[in-house]
């Protein structure tokens, strides 16, 4: 046969490529595929595309126990698919896959034992089979049952038992059509067999073969799989929706070729697919989407009723709006007319077609859909032409199709502009490119904002400039770069130049305002009386402000450079004529004033030119002034934007702003904007107040003073402060002052928003329950609080509260929060039949009936004060009333005659007494205690099951019962009373009154008994619980919340759908049991960690699987066993993948109970929750509509990758997937075949489920025009995926983060809040709290999460209210899905400048419009860093995003858009923070170098006797406000206020205090410097990038040279670099102890945490040994030479390499030369102090120290010279250096001796020397090419080795004698680990490691 000849020839081949290609690994799957399951898993893509080979594989593994023949048969065929499809092997894994099913046949054929094949059979063996496989499974009954099971629609089925049934006839099917395959296969190459086969045979064959189709993978509507039986289907919106788009007479034929569908009836996306040939999955995916969205719609405004199916007019018209809505808003700007003004007369029907358009366009447009105006235009351009078909009678083909392929639009329309994305993205060298080189997403998108776009016609016009490739760098060799000569289009409005200048040109207003302030002032400050002369002087502002809006027009100029051929003329003439404008007005100001000015001192009263000066400034002010309000005020810019485009109006508005289709109209209703208004204006009042009277007014007089001084001697020679009124000395006096002037602000906000912020959270009624004492008080309030907020309030309050209240509690066991004895303590039971009360939880209850018999037994008064009494105490009544009516219903239920009529008449009496108030003077109170103490024996035997033994022990019991109270507790008239019933005493005396008992049956009676036992038992412990930490904050915010305010919920059927999206690339998914037991350095494992961090969570897993702790280490010693829940209990534990889909799914958990609970009866529902809690998540109707409202989309970019290898990731992933059905998994799949000798990738974006065998199933793929990733990863990989999201409303949930049940209940209330008012434009993003989890070990993390958590809760609460600059700051924010979907996403892709990808999503929000809000009455768990080195870098990765945001067009628009207040409101909580932050790093530096001049100048000494120049409150006022800026008081403040608002004062202080004796200041201080460092490079050179910080448990000893590598230059250079000035005033400065003391005492704070913070917070920092290791291991790295391929941890060179990749242009280098003169000061001051010099200021002294320095950079060259390069001369070497050693030595101590030079000047000489070798060594750098050219890089290498090796032993050697001292070691792990200790943890444990110290 045709197989036979191909297996034998293909043999050959495979054992010669197995030969040639071992270094490939192409045997690895023969060894490992040695079954046939194996196999099929390791199919490789290219040929799972083409053929059901995988099918195939999975059908012969099931029949191989059955017929191993006829699975030999299937393997065969399967391998000549294979064969057939790729006979050369091309594509990637087909060579290994083959070769191991070869193995895998040849296996079968060895099982033959010799025996011959007769394969002229396998055709009749097929048949047989066929036959009997068909009536094992009994196919016939399995159709009729699935077709009953569909038309019964029986919603409340099981769902487990239909999936089954689903899965097995799928199963069946498939291995049924994969027979038939293969049989047709063999009787076309034997035709004469297939005459055995009758007629009717082969239509069952077919018949069984099309069920297949019926069983399609599904996402959540099974359109194309009638076999399945899915509730959600049945739904009458659902069926509501899909009518809507069925396909109706009116609309054109579609050809009789075209394939119709099988399963369903054709609909407008059939004829959309046709017409402009959409890939058939984009189709389906889009087609559900819709579907949804339509459903959903009609939901929200009224429930259909089963028999209308039918949507309202309303329920269409709402998506249409929604979804074109910035298309004809983007129509309206470009001055096109929509298409949608059509539908005004259209029916309901062409409005989804519409719509369904432009989902179709948007889910295929890949990359394209971060350009919305581009898919406008696309849909504009597509809508025309549908609008031509659609008039006729046939359904025609697009004329933008160039072939009839299934891939028609993609390659026709998205392709050609895909492919400038790709070549602009090949042209930035991975980022590294200027942004001004390459066009961005921005800027293709930007393209389409005017009516220009329409040239691009329509197919394109591909020869338009519009499609020129730009020119590929000289390093790209990437094809597709190849570009046409032509007009390139260029950067197109913006162009995102790398320069400080964009500080003040996106904020121009905020910095003329600081300067026209300062001015006014400084003027006011010195004339201090307001006449005249004064007024003259104030008006010098007019001048001042014109020249600076003029700065502001040069730089419009120089930073549209690179845009000016593709921006248009409007945009050009508007550069220019303000340019010419403001240059006129700044030169006429000027020289009008000056003239004002020479007239006032020639003493010229009435000056025409002061008149028309003040006519000029008084006009423009007045005019600007009314400019301002029309642009602000709201009624306002609506009545001018209503006068059209033309007139005088719109050219002043052309003038005043500028014109964008994003950010018109950004302004907010009165009332917020009096909000805000009122805010800053405290907020300056506070800043100039402080300016005014402790800045600038104290440096009045020393100013003066200062230029007045005419006597100054200068120590040096002096070329600039003589004859300029000591021009230097003015400067270092004010620079300082002048910087705290500028940052300030930041620090008067914090104060201000600290305030606001916290009376804001008290108002929203945050922080009232704030313990578990605090919550048991309100306990009873609770049920009353949960229906009025999460419920409907329509059902008891109690009844309705307790199945939530217990699957909240229920949840916290399954987490193992809390132990199996807390959740019975902490349930409450449902109101059953038993007992007329409400139940209330155990641990409210517990002890109180003792202090209640306490208060009987004290009681000396009558009953009624008594019932007041316990009344007046919590909770004693409740437990009074439960087990007075419990121990009522016990002893009825278990006596029976005499005794039961006995029971019964006292407990009418007592009731009878206590109504007539007489229960005091009837009972002996003092016997109750007694009582109970029988009773409680009692409900000990009955809690047990019955026996002779149990009944015995209850007869004793009751007998003893008996006697107590008749003989103790009964008054004498009582008992006589009793005493004398005669049946009663006959019963006693027959020994037959408790012979006959009826057991507290299984169920709701022993659960009743078991209550009461522990309501009799339980003592005052069981009132503190739950001990767990996070159980409480969990139960006291949850608590807390239902009191605040909330939107009511609608019901689960009428509520808003929404989707929870998380994207994810290879980070942790489950630890696998090898990471659990894996040990660290110190030989500790993650498992041990986590049993000793979380012990009480470690007991209650093993209490919750049932195993003892040595048996589970017994298990994880079998490496069989994979222990999943082991694996999952740390997980959950960690930031993995596991724990964000446990918390996420809680949404589908928390839907299903509400759904359940809305439609059932109260009792019923208590009842069935009753016996199994977990009932309601078997509904099929709760499971449909929980699915119809909530999706969860995992985008794992690379799982399809993972899988390929086998990765431990992709198995975890794929559990995920079968441990919560409802989860889907998006990736990018990569098919790679080699074509031509070249390997050719094709891009897929999947989405896929599991079955029930835990087999992936595709559910949509949709091929991608290339690489999706163009730009950053995060966004692209969220992009792709985001087409298989649903809802209205869509989370970003990142993959360390977490849920909690009992928060998802109130996701329907947040949704509400879209609906809800909150100003004048609907809520486009939903802020939702965070809470930090990982704070609670040591000190670092616990300053991370609160700062963290003073953000995210109090900071944005200000934000949102009343700054209304909230953006979106990361997860896990809730958008408006259809906004943002149609306006360009959830973030921004651009490379490196969106490296911050998540706020640009708030950016463009704000700009197009939206609202973002912030809600505190839900939170969602979040990871944090938790070690100094994963801070550090998390704050780089931000700092360097806030460097990049402050280039990007986003920041700029919205910095000249804003109004003024709003705008400081986004100046000072974005990159304002890390401006401020920059400038406090600048202010240490201003003052530092200014003490220096003075001090090295002689300019001190000379001024020493003017005390108030030297010593003022302006510097001492500076100082102190930079040093809180320092220390962190920007994050102190708001923190201190959340604690004091959530925890009260007392905590607060106690919190606040223990973290400064943390260290808290020096860590702040040390992240100071990292936000400073990484800010600031960002902007002058680039290099921000994505900063993996790991998200492990950080509780280990980090190596010296790893935070060498890490801070060395941006904290160990500059903190030495403040030392070495402080040294230096110190010396050569003339101020006291004290003085200098308190002057730089802030500076020296920073040098210090900036050197020794990484060591002082590094776990075991200061061991002795593990020091001794740290040099070891510096002293390696140090002194390893590298080479290639050496990485930078591994050595110096490497390393040193890698820190200088920042500095790549002409511009950097320039920069950073400019940056390194300030060196050589040092140098050139300490020269004239030497001893040696005397009194001379010549210039020679300076040039000799220069010779100096040369001879020693000569010393050093000779002295370093190595082996290698002096081999042949060793001997003269080494003599040489001794010889030149001696006499350097002597010659020192001679000039000592013979000359005026002393001992300290060579010291201080090396102190001068050591800053002008580093300067000299920075230039070095930045000039690295040149410094290569000249043959010095070498030499400069050797250099900058000794300095890096000097700082080193600076740093290390107080860390090495700190570590002489064990105290010192104990003091550094309490002071770290603090909060371990005092939570009793065993860190120490931890911190000493399981391996014994090692001496070396």
């Amino acid at each position: 046969m045709a197989w036979q000849k191909a297996l034998s020839n293909w043999e050959r081949l495979v054992d010669a490529a197995l030969r040639r290609e071992q270094l490939r690994g192409t045997s690895g799957l023969a060894s490992e595929g040695s079954g046939i399951g194996a196999t099929s898993d390791a199919v490789p893509p290219s040929l799972l595309r083409e053929t059901n080979i995988e099918t195939i594989l999975q059908a012969a593994d099931e029949i191989q126990a059955d017929n191993p023949s006829v699975s030999r048969i299937l393997c065969e065929y399967a391998y000549t698919l294979a064969q057939n499809l790729d006979p050369k092997s091309e594509g990637r894994g087909v060579l290994q896959f083959k070769t191991g099913l070869k193995s895998v046949i040849k296996q079968k054929l060895s099982r033959r034992e010799g025996e011959r094949i007769d394969r002229s059979q396998d055709i009749s063996l097929l048949w047989e089979y066929y036959k009997y496989y068909r009536q094992k499974h009994n196919v016939d009954e399995l159709k009729e049952q699935g077709r009953q099971w569909r038309a019964a629609g029986d919603i409340d089925a099981q769902p487990g038992e239909l999936k089954i049934q689903t899965e097995r006839s799928k199963r069946v099917f498939e291995t049924l059509r994969v027979l038939k395959e293969v049989l047709e296969a063999l009787t076309q190459a034997s035709p004469e067999a297939a005459a055995n086969i009758s007629e009717e045979m082969k239509r069952m064959m077919e018949s069984d073969a099309a069920k297949v189709e019926e069983f399609k993978p599904y996402n959540i509507l099974p359109l194309e799989a009638p076999g399945v039986a899915d509730a959600i289907i049945l739904l009458p919106e659902v069926r509501g929706a899909i009518s809507a788009v069925e396909y109706t007479s009116d609309l054109p034929q579609l050809p009789q070729n075209y394939s119709k569908p099988k399963h369903r009836p054709i609909d407008i996306f059939d004829l959309l697919h046709f017409i402009f040939g959409f890939q058939t999955d984009n189709v389906i995916n889009q087609r559900e989407h819709l579907l949804l969205l339509l459903a959903n719609s009609q939901s929200k405004l009224e429930v259909l009723h089963d028999k209308d199916t039918q949507l309202d007019e309303e329920a269409v018209t709402r998506v249409f709006d929604r979804t074109l809505a910035n298309y004809n808003r983007w129509c309206s700007f470009v001055r096109a007319r929509p298409v949608t003004a059509r539908c005004a007369t259209h029916n309901r029907q062409r409005k989804v077609l519409l719509v369904s358009l432009y989902f179709l366009i948007w889910g295929e447009a890949a990359n394209l859909r971060f350009l919305p105006e581009c898919l406008c235009y696309i849909f504009h351009m597509m809508t025309e032409e549908l609008y031509t078909i659609l008039d006729g009678q046939l359904a025609q083909r697009s004329k933008m199709l160039t072939n009839d392929s299934e891939y028609g639009f993609l390659h026709s329309v998205v392709s050609p502009i895909y492919e400038l994305l790709s070549a602009e993205a090949a042209n930035t060298n991975d980022g590294k490119a200027s942004h001004a080189a390459s066009r961005n997403y921005d800027d293709f998108n930007e393209y389409f904002w005017s009516h220009k776009c329409f040239e691009l016609h329509w197919p394109w016009k591909r020869n338009g400039s519009f499609f020129l490739r730009p020119k590929p760098k000289k390093r790209n060799t990437n094809p597709d770069l190849q570009y046409r000569k032509g007009r390139y289009g260029g950067k197109v409005l913006f162009v995102e130049h790398r320069t400080f200048i964009h500080m003040y040109h996106s904020f121009h207003r905020l910095w003329i305002f600081l300067v026209l302030m300062l001015q006014a002032l400084t003027i006011f400050a010195f004339h201090e009386n307001l006449h005249l002369v004064t007024i003259k002087r104030l008006l010098s502002l007019g001048p001042t402000y014109v020249v600076m809006k003029f700065a502001q027009c040069v730089f419009d100029v120089i930073l549209l450079y690179g845009a000016y051929s593709s921006t248009s003329r409007s945009v050009l003439l508007r550069i220019l004529f303000r340019f010419l404008f403001f240059g006129a007005s700044a030169a006429l100001l000027t020289i009008l004033y000056v003239q004002v000015l020479n007239e006032t001192s020639q003493g010229v009263s009435d000056s025409s030119y002061f008149k028309i000066y003040l006519l000029i400034i008084g006009v423009y002010a007045a005019f600007h002034f009314f400019i301002s309000v029309i642009m602000r005020l709201p009624f306002c810019y609506r009545a001018v934007s209503g006068l059209g485009e033309g007139g005088f109006v719109h050219f002043i508005k052309w003038v005043h702003q500028e014109r964008y289709y994003v950010g018109r109209g950004l302004y907010e209703s009165a009332a917020d904007f009096l909000r805000y208004f009122v805010f800053w204006i405290v907020v300056l009042g506070a800043k100039f107040s402080f300016a005014y009277f402790l800045l600038i007014r104290p440096l009045v007089r020393p100013s003066r003073a200062i230029v007045d001084v005419r006597t100054i001697t200068y120590d040096w020679h002096d070329f600039v402060s003589k004859g300029n009124h000591n021009a230097l000395t003015l400067v270092s006096l004010w620079a300082p002052v002048i910087l705290i002037y500028f940052l300030d602000t930041q620090i008067w906000y914090t104060v201000l928003s600290a305030l606001v912020g916290g009376l804001s959270g008290a108002k929203d009624r945050l922080g009232e329950i704030r313990s578990i004492t605090m919550l048991r008080r309100r306990f009873e309030s609770f049920p009353r609080a949960f229906v009025e907020t999460l419920d409907l309030g329509n059902k008891v309050n109690a009844a309705k509260f307790a199945p939530f209240w217990n699957e909240f509690i229920l949840s916290l066991r399954e987490e193992d929060y809390i132990s199996d004895r807390h959740k019975d303590l902490l349930l409450m039971p449902g109101n059953n039949s038993i007992l007329p009360l409400v139940q209330w939880p155990l641990f409210l209850l517990a002890s109180k009936v003792y202090i209640a018999i306490g208060m009987a037994e004290d009681h000396k008064g009558n009953q009624d004060e008594l019932l007041e009494r316990i009344r007046r105490e919590e909770y004693l009544y409740f437990a009074i009333e439960e087990i007075y009516h419990s121990v009522q219903w016990l002893l009825k239920r278990l006596l029976h005659d005499e005794a039961k009529t006995w029971i019964r008449t006292i407990f009418q009496d007592i009731d009878s007494i206590i109504n007539e108030g007489h229960f005091v003077a009837h009972f002996n109170l003092q016997r109750l205690h007694d009582i109970l103490g029988k009773v409680t024996t009692l409900t000990a035997v009955l809690i047990r099951d019955q026996s002779p033994e149990n009944l015995k022990s209850a007869v004793k019991a009751l007998q003893d019962l008996y006697e107590t109270v008749m003989r103790e507790f009964l008054s004498v008239e009582l008992r006589e009373k009793y005493e004398g019933w005669g049946a009663l005493v006959q019963a006693l005396r027959e020994d037959r009154l408790f012979g006959r008992i009826s057991w507290p049956r299984q169920g709701e009676e022993r659960d009743q008994v078991k209550r009461l036992h522990s309501l009799l038992s339980l003592k005052e412990s069981a009132v503190n619980i739950p001990r767990n930490l996070e159980a409480r904050r969990r139960l006291q915010f949850f608590t807390n919340s239902l009191f605040m305010n909330m939107p009511a919920p609608l019901p689960v059927q009428k509520m808003l759908s929404f989707s929870v999206f998380t994207p994810y690339y290879s980070e942790d998914v489950m630890y696998s049991k090898d990471q659990l037991r894996k040990d660290n350095e110190d030989g500790i494992s993650i498992l041990f960690y986590l049993q000793k961090i979380f012990p009480d969570e470690w007991r209650n897993f093993l209490e919750r699987i049932k195993i003892t702790e040595a048996e589970l280490e017994r298990q994880l010693n079998n490496k069989s066993l994979d222990l999943i829940e082991l694996r999952l209990w740390a997980s959950y534990r960690g930031q993995t993948l596991a724990r964000t889909v446990r918390g996420m799914m809680y949404y589908r958990r928390a839907l299903i109970l509400q759904s359940f609970l809305e439609q059932s009866d109260i009792g019923d529902v208590e009842d069935g929750l009753s016996r199994n809690h977990q009932d309601y998540l078997l509904s099929r109707g709760a499971r449909a509509q929980s699915d119809l409202k909530f999706t969860y989309v995992v985008t794992c970019q690379i799982y399809g990758e993972q899988k390929h290898k086998r990765d431990q990731r992709a198995t975890d992933i794929n559990y995920l997937m079968q441990k919560n059905e409802a989860l889907r998994i998006a990736y990018i799949d990569v098919v790679e075949t080699l074509r031509e000798g070249k390997i050719d990738k094709e891009y897929y974006s999947k989405l896929i489920k599991t079955d029930a065998s835990g087999k992936d199933q595709d559910i949509y793929t949709i091929k991608l025009p290339g690489n999706p990733k163009l730009g950053e990863g995060k966004p692209e990989n969220q992009n792709h995926a985001i087409i298989f999201t649903r809802g209205d409303a869509i989370q970003t949930i990142d993959m360390n983060q977490d849920n909690y049940f009992e928060e998802a209940l109130k996701m329907r209330n947040l949704l509400q809040e879209f609906d809800s008012n909150h100003g004048l434009r609907p809520p486009s993003i939903l802020g939702v709290r965070e809470h930090v989890f990982t704070g609670s070990v040591s000190s670092l993390a616990w300053f991370m999460s609160s700062q963290e958590t003073s953000f995210v809760t109090l900071g944005q609460r200000v934000l949102a209210k009343p700054l209304k600059v909230r953006m979106h700051y990361g997860h896990p924010d809730v958008f408006d899905r259809i906004f943002h979907i149609t306006r360009g996403g959830i973030s921004k892709a651009s490379r490196v400048i969106n490296i911050s990808e998540d706020i640009f999503a708030g950016f463009n929000s704000t700009l197009r419009r939206g609202n973002i809000t912030h809600h505190e009455y839900i939170q969602v768990g979040k990871g944090r860093d938790v070690g100094l080195n994963q801070i550090a870098l998390f704050e780089a990765k931000v700092s360097s995003g806030n460097g990049e945001q402050m280039l990007s067009r986003d920041v700029y628009r919205l910095g000249q858009l804003f109004d003024f207040f709003r705008m400081l409101s986004f100046f000072y909580t974005t990159v304002g923070y890390y401006i401020c932050t920059m400038f406090t790093v600048w202010t240490v530096y201003a003052f530092l170098y200014g003490k220096i001049y003075l001090s090295l100048s002689g300019v001190e000494a000379s001024l020493r006797n003017t005390a108030d120049v030297l010593d003022n409150t302006a510097l001492e006022s500076a100082l102190n406000a930079q040093f809180l800026f320092q220390i962190g008081f920007l994050t102190a403040v708001p923190m201190i206020m959340g604690l004091v608002l959530e925890q009260g004062v007392l905590k607060a202080i106690i919190s606040f205090i223990t973290m400064q004796l943390q260290l808290c200041s020096v860590f702040f201080t040390f992240s100071l410097g990292t936000k400073s460092h990484y800010f600031g490079r960002t902007i002058l050179h680039g290099g921000a990038k994505y900063r993996a910080t790991g998200r492990g448990f950080v509780v280990r000893h980090i190596p010296f040279a790893e935070n060498y590598r890490l801070y060395s230059r941006s904290h160990f250079v500059k903190g030495l670099e403040v030392v070495m000035l402080l040294i230096v005033y110190m010396a050569y400065g003339v101020s006291s102890g004290t003085s200098y003391f308190l002057l730089s005492f802030s500076s020296w704070f920073l040098a210090i945490s900036w050197m020794y913070a990484p060591y002082l917070f590094n776990p075991s920092g200061f061991e002795w040994q593990k020091t001794v290791d740290d040099f070891d291991d510096w002293t390696n790295w140090l002194l390893y030479k590298g080479g290639v391929g050496v990485k930078g941890e591994e050595s110096w060179e490497a390393w040193w390499d890698e820190e200088q990749e920042h500095i790549r242009t002409f511009r950097s280098r320039i920069l950073e030369t400019i940056l390194s003169l300030r060196f050589f000061i040092f140098q050139y001051g300490v020269v004239y102090k030497l001893h040696v010099t005397g009194t001379s200021t010549s210039l020679t002294a300076y040039g000799v120290s220069w010779v100096v320095f040369a001879a020693f950079i000569l010393l050093f060259k000779i002295f370093s010279l190595s082996q290698k390069t002096a081999t042949n001369i060793q001997l003269f070497l080494r003599l040489m250096q001794g010889v030149i050693f001696i006499l350097l030595l002597g010659g020192l101590i001679a000039a000592i001796v013979a000359s005026t030079l002393t001992v300290g000047d060579i010291f201080a000489s090396a102190l001068a020397l050591l800053p002008t070798g580093w300067g000299i060594l920075s230039i070095a750098i930045a000039w690295r090419p040149v410094i290569k050219f000249l043959g010095l890089w070498k030499s400069m290498r050797s250099l900058a080795r000794l300095y890096d090796a000097g700082m080193g032993t600076v740093i290390f050697v107080p860390v090495a004698i700190l570590s002489w001292f064990p105290f010192v070691s104990t003091f550094q792990s309490r002071l770290l680990f603090n909060q371990a200790f005092s939570r009793g943890l065993e860190i120490s444990l931890i911190l000493a490691g399981n391996r014994p110290n090692t001496s070396t």
